[in-house]
């Protein structure tokens, strides 16, 4: 049996997004040690705010000013911090409701241990050195002792000079990936340039990756089939936005990617498609990979000079 493979995978990109004038002023007012909250139509003060009312949907706009300080109203204890969270020791999660607010905001509370922590404790915040409008710009909580700030928040326009309009926030999902044994197989055989795919004992598809079952008649398959190496373009689209990861790799746009039907498979994988101009490429183009050094699969597909396939051979792959 093939050895199953396992191997640590990062997912990550940053998230942009443009802000309306409430965030907009949530924000700025972080990096001016500012806290604003937002008003419903009942009174209620809603921090952190948001541009519609939870209940009745209503456009707020009413932004007003609250504490800096408040009571913790739960909390939850974090032994080992992670990449890019607020404090690089052990610390308390916790949900604050600032003085003048009448909802909690979530942060990180700077305490020794988790008996230095309870519902109810009086905190206040700590503000980062540098500020640029995040919700990085409160740095933590610490315990606080001093006066409650003033039940009632002021008025404020939200008037501040440079606002903040747009962020970056950066997603990140770490995880250990496991294939299985069919992709396993699959990937194994790619290190020496090949394709496998497996064979459905029942309806006798070749499904390429191979998933260790039948998709169409739910049957485990265990029957190894070399498929390609060269194949069929069934379906494809040029791409004309450039990425991270194509630009890292000198890819330029526009570029083809493509469905691409191997020799003796039932079920198109996708590639790239180079060696032609991009507006030459079509439904029916026949292509065969090309491998670059060290690649653990083609780097892309490129025209092979045959005859284009007739539509009726892969009609049913598009």
């Amino acid at each position: 049996m093939t050895d199953v493979l396992s191997a640590p995978l990062v997912v990550e990109f940053p998230f942009t997004r443009s802000l309306g004038p409430v965030q907009s002023a949530f924000l700025t007012g972080l990096r001016e040690r500012t806290v604003l909250g937002v008003r419903t139509d009942d009174g209620t003060v809603l921090v952190p705010p948001v541009e519609y009312d939870p209940v009745t949907a209503n456009e707020l706009r009413e932004l007003v000013e609250v504490a800096a300080t408040g009571t913790v109203t739960t909390w939850a204890w974090n032994p080992s911090p992670r990449r890019s969270q607020p404090l690089e020791t052990p610390f308390a999660w916790v949900l604050v409701r600032l003085d003048g607010a009448a909802t909690a905001l979530l942060h990180a509370l700077d305490v020794p241990g988790p008996d230095a922590v309870h519902t109810g404790m009086r905190v206040r915040i700590r503000w980062a050195a540098t500020r640029t409008g995040a919700i990085t710009d409160i740095a933590c909580f610490e315990p606080y002792e001093g006066e409650a700030g003033p039940a009632e928040p002021a008025p404020h326009d939200g008037g501040f000079t440079d606002l903040v309009t747009g962020i970056a926030a950066p997603a990140r999902l770490d995880y250990v990936h496991t294939p299985g044994r069919a992709q396993s197989a699959y990937l194994k055989a790619l290190e020496g340039h090949r394709t496998v795919g497996e064979r459905c004992p029942a309806c006798h598809k070749v499904y390429v990756p191979p998933r260790g079952a039948c998709p169409t008649c739910g049957i485990a398959t265990a029957e190894e089939v070399e498929v390609g190496p060269r194949g069929t373009v069934t379906t494809f689209c040029i791409v004309n936005i450039k990425a991270a990861h194509t630009a890292n790799l000198g890819i330029e746009v526009p570029y083809v990617y493509a469905h691409i039907a191997l020799d003796g498979a039932d079920l198109a994988l996708h590639g790239r498609i180079a060696g032609i101009p991009y507006d030459e490429v079509r439904m029916g183009l026949r292509v065969e990979p090309v491998w670059v050094e060290g690649a653990r699969h083609p780097d892309h597909y490129r025209p092979t000079g045959e005859p284009d396939a007739d539509y009726d051979t892969y009609q049913e792959l598009v």
